[in-house]
């Protein structure tokens, strides 16, 4: 059974930074990546990346966050910089082979 673990959240200031990580339990995916939820919120994604390293950011993140994978370590990462409260959320790791993974979730807080 493929899981995804993450770790990496936690509470922070509004301008501070985080690291998510999450590693499966798997040879390398396709494209891995992290959707985030907020309360009362749909899932919304905030980063992808394939094994070549191609990254894909959303509008809202860009220039902050930064996404990166150790293929040989099978972990894909994210770094958060000059957070703000509307990044508040729970993250999710992703990956896709033939079907989608996901990861159950990492609390990311950001106090103004």
């Amino acid at each position: 059974q493929v899981q995804l673990v993450e770790s990496g959240g936690g509470l922070v200031q509004a301008g501070g930074s985080l690291r998510l990580s999450c590693a499966a339990s798997r040879n390398p995916f396709s494209i891995m990546g992290w959707y985030r939820q907020a309360p009362g919120k749909q899932r919304e994604l905030v980063a992808t990346i394939t094994t070549a390293g191609s990254a894909y950011y959303a509008d809202s993140v860009k220039g902050r966050f930064a996404i990166s994978r150790d293929n040989a370590k099978n972990t894909v990462y994210l770094q958060m910089d000059r957070l703000k409260p509307d990044d508040t959320a729970v993250y999710y790791c992703w990956a896709r082979a033939m079907f989608d993974y996901w990861g159950q979730g990492t609390q990311v807080s950001v106090s103004s």
